[in-house]
């Protein structure tokens, strides 16, 4: 049974946006542990608060790129450092993120209410919602400040039903 031995680790997640690298990728960066024997650290993450089923040894550094994680997802992750015996720590505390790059579009709550646009947005970053009619001529309808943090926002067109059909982007800065 392997032995259990503590050390800090707090785990800080940086967006991909920062250098835009993939759509699909998160930057995690975390503190080192407090134990001079610490010669590694493992990544633990899943979709689910509390369960990790992916495990990835991110050797001897303290900041790892995720990739192949997918829009709109919230993801939740923890690590925990391990010794040259593969003694390992205790998780650290958790932290979670959902991934930019996703429109949700909904109806609205009562029948003939304009439809509800809802997207992650990444800290750092400001949002344009922009329509069109044809394809051809795009027109930012809304933007957002700089987001300071990781979360949801909702959009709701006012404007929608004086066209026939109208589409949407969201075009991220």
């Amino acid at each position: 049974m392997k032995q259990k031995y503590h050390a800090f680790l707090g785990l800080l997640v940086w967006l991909a946006g920062l250098g835009h690298a993939a759509a699909d990728s998160l930057v995690l960066d975390w503190n080192p542990g407090d134990s001079p024997v610490v010669t590694g650290y493992f990544i633990y993450y899943g979709t689910n608060s509390g369960s990790y089923p992916n495990k990835i040894d991110a050797g001897n550094v303290t900041s790892f790129t995720l990739t192949n994680l997918a829009a709109g997802v919230t993801y939740y992750f923890t690590a925990t450092a391990y010794d040259a015996n593969g003694n390992e720590s205790v998780y650290s505390n958790e932290t979670s993120f959902v991934l930019a790059g996703v429109l949700i579009m909904s109806q609205g709550e009562n029948p003939g209410d304009p439809s509800v646009i809802q997207f992650p947005v990444e800290p750092g970053h400001w949002y344009e919602v922009q329509a069109t009619t044809d394809f051809q001529s795009w027109s930012t309808i809304w933007q957002t400040e700089v987001a300071d943090s990781n979360t949801w926002l909702q959009f709701t067109d006012p404007d929608a039903g004086a066209y026939a059909a109208r589409f949407y982007r969201l075009v991220l800065h």
